[in-house]
């Protein structure tokens, strides 16, 4: 049966869905927590110091001191260790492979320990083998409602109910199955109303390590509520049930802080309006260029590029495709992203995709 027609049973489910999930309490502004690195050697086997130009967070206003570290625990698996913000497995983790070799990573779980955040990464080459990359993530953690202006919402999936939601609206973000690896989320009122603005990144979540991976097959408004189509993979390619987590943000970064953070911009491809935006200069002037070989492309983001920063990306569109970082980004005052697309076998192919960057101040 083709999709469309599970949309109406799949929208009332949604609905249904959301009754079970207590809306965000209003008590503090957002984000609460949060913290964002860049595994450059994901090899390292004891606690070592991340590179200390692309990590930040909350804790850096009582603990300037302190650093995310991370640590390998077998192949392809590796551990973050946000210091000093531990809030148990409240929020939601975002994670970007770094390399031009096909290699994705999904999250296996996240966790307080003593008075820190970890975040449990596992990442594969094509085939599904486990084996280490270098890679971005971030975690966050927000309560409270936001004025009309900006919004950040996010929602976790796990086996087969919404496990957690925050949306700064207040109302409740719901979700529903509509296939095997098929999921409809919808997040109300965070959006502009019948146009499509803002930013999705979706991270597939797998407590077993196995092998997964999620995308945005489509996403758009519904007044001004966000749907988006979440669809899943293994590593053969085919359709799977996976818990995942989703998060969205507009003129805001996608950790959900604002001033600070000042500088951030987002973008996808073959949608325009104000889903690429840049907080300095505005709607639609952010670029992407496409490289060599197809299916890699370089997307730039003016005048953003301060201090310590951060990018995510994920795919958008029809089949088992996916995209990552082919490299860290670059930067002086423009911020130059590279983007790679692959298909299932690990060989580079033209896609769409959805871009964020951030700054710390």
């Amino acid at each position: 049966m083709r999709l469309r027609s599970f949309v109406t049973a799949a929208l009332a489910a949604v609905l249904a869905a959301g009754a079970l999930v207590p809306p965000a309490p209003a008590a503090a502004a957002t984000a609460d927590r949060w913290g964002f690195a860049y595994v450059k050697d994901p090899t390292v086997t004891a606690w070592t110091v991340l590179d200390t130009t692309r990590q930040w967070g909350s804790w850096k206003t009582a603990f300037p001191a302190a650093w995310a570290d991370g640590i390998k625990l077998a192949p392809g698996r590796f551990q973050v260790r946000f210091p000093q913000v531990g809030a148990s497995s409240r929020g939601v983790p975002h994670v970007t492979p770094v390399n031009r070799t096909g290699h994705y990573c999904e999250v296996v779980r996240w966790f307080q320990s003593g008075a820190d955040e970890i975040v449990d990464v596992q990442c594969h080459k094509p085939g599904g083998t486990r084996d280490d990359t270098p890679f971005t993530v971030l975690w966050t953690t927000s309560s409270g409602v936001l004025p009309a202006g900006t919004s950040h919402a996010y929602l976790q999936w796990v086996s087969g109910a919404v496990a957690q939601s925050y949306n700064s609206t207040g109302v409740v973000n719901t979700a529903g199955p509509v296939g095997v690896g098929q999921y409809l989320v919808r997040v109300p009122g965070v959006g502009l109303a019948g146009v499509l603005a803002g930013n999705v990144q979706v991270t597939a979540v797998q407590p077993n390590a196995g092998p997964r991976r999620c995308k945005v097959y489509s996403w758009g408004a519904v007044g001004s509520d966000i749907q988006v189509y979440v669809f899943c993979y293994d590593q053969a390619g085919a359709f799977v049930n996976t818990d995942f987590v989703l998060s969205y943000h507009r003129r805001r970064p996608v950790i959900g802080s604002l001033g600070p953070p000042t500088y951030f911009g987002y973008l996808g491809t073959a949608v325009g309006g104000p889903t690429n935006d840049n907080s300095v200069l505005g709607v639609g002037v952010n670029t992407v260029a496409p490289l060599a070989p197809s299916g890699r492309y370089l997307a730039t983001f003016p005048q953003i590029g301060v201090k310590e920063t951060h990018a995510q990306v994920v795919a958008q569109g029809a089949g088992n495709t996916y995209c990552h970082l082919t490299q860290p980004w670059t930067y002086a005052t423009n911020v130059d992203v590279d983007i790679i697309c692959f298909d299932n076998t690990g060989t580079p192919t033209p896609h769409r995709f959805l871009a964020t960057f951030t700054s710390r101040l």
